[in-house]
């Protein structure tokens, strides 16, 4: 039950309710996108037993094409944010505002959002990648099942481009998407390690 202190309005229980649910839906994602990675390895992509060896030449294509896509990524990243700053007039450094003779307290408020943005943006790539990296590296080494390797592997590298692109374009709705396709290909890579090993 609610209770209204003295001075404070009343609380909106509809926005209260729907906070409460969004909390839920917070907690549940990770473990509901584990689950669908888990099937789909189980049931689509198949589990070839944890052996270690040097990579096939296709599962280093695909490792490779995803590299690719990635530093594609990070580079449109670098390039949208640098032309941003220079869109709005707004420098990286204290040093380059006093260069320019500018002073930061009197940036556009739009354009140090919409570096932010990019900076989010790239932030948000940097983390993942770093996870990918591990994750795609051993599942190359230990014979994986190459569906596994172009869902998990060639999906990362997809999703991150589409969740760049709809970052930017701020498409809320595209960049959840993208999100969750990134996000599944990392658990995906994960599970199917620890599938591996169990098989």
């Amino acid at each position: 039950m609610l209770q209204v202190q003295e001075g404070r309005p009343a609380p909106n229980i509809e926005q209260v309710e729907r906070k409460r649910r969004l909390r839920l839906v917070v907690i549940v994602y990770p473990f509901a996108l584990t689950l669908i990675a888990l099937a789909a390895n189980v049931f689509l992509l198949g589990i070839a037993p944890l052996a270690m060896a040097l990579p096939s030449q296709e599962v280093v294509a695909v490792l490779a094409a995803s590299a690719v896509l990635l530093l594609v990524n990070h580079s449109w990243l670098m390039t949208q944010t640098e032309l941003t700053r220079s869109r709005y007039d707004l420098y990286a450094t204290p040093e380059e505002w006093q260069a320019a003779r500018k002073e930061s307290a009197k940036a556009s408020a739009e354009g140090i959002a919409e570096v932010g943005r990019c900076q989010n943006a790239h932030r948000n790539t940097t983390e993942n990648a770093v996870y990918f990296v591990f994750l795609a590296g051993l599942m190359a080494f230990v014979t994986p099942s190459f569906p596994a390797v172009v869902a998990w592997i060639g999906g990362f590298g997809l999703a991150r481009l589409g969740y760049s692109y709809a970052y930017l374009s701020g498409r809320s709705g595209m960049r959840g998407a993208f999100m969750s396709l990134g996000l599944l290909s990392l658990y995906g890579l994960a599970s199917y390690l620890v599938l591996a090993l169990l098989h």
